[in-house]
């Protein structure tokens, strides 16, 4: 039987999507709210607020024992940090060869090599899996071990396609993301087996997803003072369809560092876009493979 999908009904299905674009709106009319250094001080409500609370939520719904099973599951790790380290960076190698023959900034490209030379974000990657139902727990640990992993690879990797890289602060980096990613689950985990929470009455997923909105909305607040740098509109068009989110700190001092920042600012916000418009799908499409399943 056909049923009309209402309004309502729509919002329901697509509440993340319309959610995202909402906080575009919202960014646009009055960036320096969300930005840094702005009122919110989202340098600390941002990392020490927003992600600890996504962690958190993670920890908490997280089970035990699907932790340890995903442990085992050595090849999937293996696919997910061989297509994050190795075929990304060579897709963005042969990418950049064909922008350059339409005369995209060349301090754009060197932006997109660096941005495909980085690790996926983490707090968007699991929120995104966790909405469509996917392997949250996989999605988390991946996310976490591309973190780790990049601190090494990404300084060689700009190496070897830039000729030149930067010292990471490698203690400091380490305790940002313990601080941030780590510590947050081991308290979500202790919460659940210490106070028993029934995760079934807790909006948890509601709750993560607000706040991977208040990210979003963040980082369109920055995006939207990016100054102008004189870059054509084919500059940003193509770099829109590339890349993944980079750390500032990788050029800081730059002086085309408006150039370079272009794809961060440019990647991270569209992923979140395709990832919300796709989320309904790929949770209709889990939906179907688990119904295939024999009981």
């Amino acid at each position: 039987m056909k049923y009309t999908i209402t309004p309502l009904r729509f919002l329901q299905k697509n509440w993340l999507l319309v959610g995202i674009l909402c906080c575009i709106f919202v960014a646009g009319i009055y960036p320096k709210l969300g930005s840094k250094q702005g009122p919110l001080r989202t340098e600390y409500t941002v990392k020490y607020g927003a992600i600890f609370i996504i962690f958190l939520v993670s920890g908490i719904s997280l089970k035990t024992d699907s932790i340890f099973k995903t442990f085992q599951q050595y090849k999937l790790h293996c696919f997910i940090q061989c297509f994050t380290f190795i075929f990304i960076p060579i897709f963005g190698v042969i990418l950049i060869q064909f922008l350059y023959i339409f005369g995209v900034h060349p301090w754009v490209l060197k932006g997109i090599t660096t941005v495909a030379s980085m690790p996926p974000p983490v707090s968007s990657a699991v929120i995104l899996t966790r909405a469509a139902q996917g392997n949250e727990t996989a999605a988390l640990f991946n996310s976490i071990l591309g973190s780790f992993i990049g601190i090494i690879v990404t300084p060689i990797l700009l190496f070897l396609q830039l000729g030149s890289t930067t010292i990471v602060p490698l203690l400091d980096t380490l305790f940002q993301l313990a601080v941030t990613l780590l510590l947050p689950l081991m308290i979500g985990q202790v919460l659940k087996k210490h106070y028993k929470l029934k995760t079934q009455t807790l909006p948890l997923n509601t709750i993560s997803q607000c706040a991977l909105l208040f990210v979003i909305y963040t980082t369109f607040c920055d995006t939207f003072l990016v100054p102008e740098t004189g870059l054509s509109a084919l500059d940003v068009l193509f770099t829109i369809f590339s890349g993944i989110p980079i750390l500032r700190i990788m050029f800081h001092g730059y002086s085309h560092l408006s150039q370079i920042s272009l794809p961060l600012l440019v990647y991270h916000p569209t992923q979140i876009i395709l990832g919300g418009l796709v989320v309904p799908q790929l949770k209709d499409w889990m939906h179907s493979q688990r119904a295939r399943r024999p009981v």
